[in-house]
């Protein structure tokens, strides 16, 4: 078996960009050729996306784009397994590049953005694969909003795991400002009449028995419960909340001293709704351990 030196596996790896362990069972498999080893290194890391796709990724980032006009705008959400991965560069890099590829695309869903050229020109899925074979982790386009107005699109990113997207009318600032609005306050839709009917009528019945306990009037209950449900209303819509850098005013009195409206907003968060696995880390390095040994 041919001696497989430090420095073989460094080349490996500057070439391809792939793990350690990797390079190095490759240079063994073709007896220390480094370009038989790249070659067969590429034919794996075609596969490794399918290999990955099990595993949950439920880390990542929140990136956003908005045309030059600021009439369209895209908010996406990228994942990775590990906190490790969403801060790399070129997953950051990634994920902009998939916001780009929403509004120049405009594609129908997450499979079809998957075939849409980015600036750089490979697919976003292409781009994706590449990816994975470098970085060594599964990782997913999770999901996309996009808003394509008549008005404006502001958008605001809490670090990398908080994004808002915001149709609106008004200056710049106005949508800046509600948008950041939005991150911290987090309301569920613009208006009252937006909130789902269901969502309602759960608030309503916890309220009717609550103030039943109350012992008072019915007529008096009808009124603590219609004084409850409008504070519930104030707390969970845009318009209703108080604004956050001002809380003497609501949202919907800046918006109407300003002249401006608000037609619609999305907010991801990174991992919501995913359900992450435990991992055993103390297992994993004693494996992982093991493996050099070996």
């Amino acid at each position: 078996m041919a001696d497989i030196t430090a420095k073989m596996v460094a080349d490996l790896r500057a070439a391809t960009g792939l793990g350690m362990m990797e390079c190095k069972k490759a240079l063994v498999e073709t007896e220390g050729d480094l370009k038989a080893a790249e070659e067969l290194l590429r034919i794996k890391s075609g596969n490794k996306a399918s290999k990955l796709a099990g595993r949950t990724a439920a880390e990542g980032v929140v990136a956003q784009f908005i045309s030059a006009d600021g009439k369209v705008g895209a908010l996406v959400e990228v994942n990775s397994e590990t906190d490790f991965v969403a801060k790399d560069e070129g997953f950051v890099a990634f994920a902009k590049a998939v916001a780009q590829a929403v509004v120049t695309g405009n594609p129908a869903d997450v499979d079809a953005l998957a075939n849409v050229a980015t600036a750089e020109g490979p697919t976003v899925e292409e781009a994706r694969k590449a990816l994975i074979a470098k970085l060594g982790e599964n990782m997913s386009v999770r999901r996309f909003v996009r808003y394509d107005t008549a008005g404006k699109v502001a958008a605001y990113l809490h670090g990398a795991k908080i994004g808002v997207l915001v149709d609106f009318a008004g200056d710049d600032q106005i949508g800046k400002d509600v948008a950041m609005h939005i991150a911290a306050s987090k309301p569920i839709c613009v208006s009252k009449d937006q909130v789902p009917a269901e969502t309602l009528e759960t608030e309503r019945r916890i309220y009717t028995e609550q103030a039943a306990q109350s012992g008072k009037p019915a007529d008096i209950v009808a009124k603590m419960v219609e004084g409850r449900i409008n504070k519930y209303l104030a707390e969970v819509t845009l318009l209703g909340q108080q604004f956050v850098k001002n809380p003497d005013v609501s949202v919907e009195k800046l918006l109407k001293d300003n002249g401006a409206s608000v037609n619609a907003f999305t907010m991801f968060v990174v991992g919501e709704g995913i359900e992450k696995k435990v991992e055993d880390y103390a297992a994993e390095v004693a494996a992982a351990a093991a493996a050099i040994k070996g």
